[in-house]
């Protein structure tokens, strides 16, 4: 959910943070008081564009951060967040967005501190934030979205058939891509086998071994060292064997030691270890004693090493960081060159590699199309019962199945296979009866549009799995008991996800879990600020009163606002 909001020097907004629980948080105010600012400005950590004439009048920048939590670690945010190594605390589930639009047009993203691309936030705040209004398209009217809504609806009974196919296609399209590859024109590949035999010849006269430059530089710096290594192996091989030296007492100390053997046997046991020590070191003795009758110094070999270094490291600049490296290009090159020569044998290869894996994607999108399809008809069943509570009884919903024109042969016809499998899906609606079906987001009237919105949310809202739901000013075009309705329908989506609500409904307002007044005044230096403030139980009353009315608050609107949320408390159960 969205638990906290800060906005500062934005639009008409001076300064403001807010808190936000979970419920149904509605917010209220005049027209023009600044409400849909604040969701202008959710908009933006959404992912939205920004603008320089977001930025309030003489501020050097505009700021929005919001503070979420995500409670389930199985989330499709943490996914995003991890293909975008964003780091987050999965023990609080915590994600802090920031935006920054500065006077000169420029825009700054950051999640959890990092740097981020507007297309990331826009893809991490789609799993966050659900956006409705009157005024824009928005998921649900968005035709390319209804078959991720559709699956969201039984996202569990899909899963695993998704992934299989996704495996498949992903394959058929790697094999697409090579055969692409290979059937550019003849031009690009006698020019393709030209570079790869240069390349290769290049690394192949070089006779590379493996590891050899790491062999190369140990020698190097032996030689380039020599002097170094000879005084030291020499003073430590003279210290120890020379006469008189360590090799000598120590000689002397065993000597006497293995008199005093028999006397005590942990005489016996001092003689073992000094023995054991001193037979070590005339091993030790005898090793530098060869090392130093190998040594010798090569100035030619320096001279050839480092000739040998500087052809394997201009080498390395073209082709890889290592000797291995090279040599596994070396071995590529091979294998793409052996194609390239005999392209037509592999051309036929392939084809008949990418009709088998047609038909194995095919086969496991016909099963998604079966799954979707019974899907559906509970999709449509459960939106249906919704639009009857809305009084929208003589509507009818449905969803439309449809292909894109292809090479792959089904049921008669060619088709495309797409990511998401077979399908294209819309949702239609029809509202008047003997009317024909129509795309949802042709529905004209700005009142059924509410309605039928509401209808599907409610359902999807269950499994979606967004944290916050925002509607502004949904409720616009209805009153009565379908604005009674709405309410309760408003009220029921927030009992699976936060929802923040502005309304100019009483009904709504008195189903708030939390109500929050949006006001704007004049300063004395004469700017304009809209200000945001929590309401008691009292001042609720009050203002659910003012929505009734549309001005002055009466005893008897009083009573009536207090009436009215009294029956909000107890529809809300």
């Amino acid at each position: 959910m969205l638990a906290q909001l800060s906005i500062k020097d934005f639009a008409i907004i001076d300064e403001i943070s807010l808190s936000f629980n979970e419920g149904l948080t509605v917010l209220t105010g005049e027209t023009g008081a600044g409400k849909s600012i604040i969701i202008d400005a959710i908009q933006l950590l959404a992912g939205a564009r920004a603008s320089v004439e977001f930025v309030r009048h003489n501020a050097d920048q505009a700021s929005i951060e919001g503070l979420f939590f995500i409670d389930d670690q199985q989330h499709i945010a943490y996914k995003v967040l991890e293909q975008f190594e964003i780091p987050i605390d999965e023990d609080e589930g915590s994600v802090v967005i920031e935006r920054r639009i500065t006077s000169k047009g420029k825009s700054v993203c950051k999640v959890n501190g990092k740097l981020i691309t507007l297309a990331v936030l826009k893809e991490l705040g789609a799993q966050l934030i659900d956006i409705h209004s009157q005024h824009e398209t928005q998921s649900l009217m968005n035709p390319e979205r209804h078959i991720e809504l559709l699956d969201f609806f039984d996202r569990d009974g899909l899963d695993q058939s998704k992934e299989h196919y996704h495996e498949l296609y992903n394959h058929l399209q790697s094999l697409k891509k090579r055969y692409e590859e290979l059937s550019n024109n003849e031009q690009e590949i006698a020019q393709r086998i030209d570079l790869l035999k240069f390349q290769h010849n290049e690394l192949s006269e070089a006779q590379l071994q493996l590891g050899e430059d790491d062999q190369l530089e140990e020698e190097r710096s032996q030689l380039m060292n020599y002097e170094r290594i000879f005084e030291g192996l020499n003073t430590t091989y003279q210290s120890l064997s020379a006469e008189n030296h360590a090799m000598d007492f120590l000689g002397h100390a065993m000597s006497a030691l293995e008199q005093l053997e028999d006397v005590d046997k942990d005489f016996e046991e001092l003689s073992k270890q000094l023995k054991a020590n001193y037979y070590s070191l005339e091993e030790l003795s005898f090793d530098l004693r060869n090392r130093l009758d190998q040594l010798e110094f090569q100035p030619n070999r320096l001279d050839e090493i480092e000739t040998r270094l500087f052809e394997i490291n201009r080498l390395k600049r073209k082709y890889g960081k290592d000797v291995n490296e090279l040599m596994t290009h070396m071995a590529e090159m091979e294998e793409e060159l052996e194609q390239l020569e005999n392209k037509d044998g592999h051309l036929q290869s392939l084809e008949h590699e990418i009709k088998e894996a047609e038909k194995d994607a095919l086969t496991e999108a016909e099963h998604l199309h079966k799954l979707r399809k019974e899907i559906a008809e509970k999709l449509i069943s459960a939106i249906q019962h919704e639009l009857q509570d809305l009084y929208l009884e003589k509507a009818q919903f449905d969803v439309e199945f449809n292909t894109h024109k292809g090479e792959v042969n089904w049921r008669d016809r060619h088709v495309k296979l797409l990511k998401q499998g077979l399908d294209v899906i819309q949702f239609l609606i029809t509202t008047n009866p003997g009317e024909p079906m129509k795309p949802l987001h042709k529905v004209a009237s700005g009142g059924e549009i509410s309605r039928i919105m509401l209808a599907i949310k409610s359902i999807l809202s269950q499994h979606q799995g967004i944290t916050s739901v925002i509607f502004d000013e949904v409720d616009t075009g209805v009153s009565g008991r379908v604005a009674q309705a709405i309410a309760q329908k408003i009220h029921r989506i927030s009992n699976e996800s936060q929802v923040l609500c502005i309304t100019h409904l009483p009904q709504v307002a008195a189903m708030a879990d939390h109500h929050y007044l949006i006001k704007k005044d004049v300063s004395n230096n004469g700017y304009t600020n809209t200000s945001v403030h929590p309401l008691s139980a009292n001042e609720t009353v009050e203002e659910v009163g003012r929505m009734i009315s549309g001005h002055e608050v009466t005893e008897t609107t009083t009573n009536h606002a207090k009436e009215l949320i009294e029956q909000a408390e107890v529809m809300k159960g």
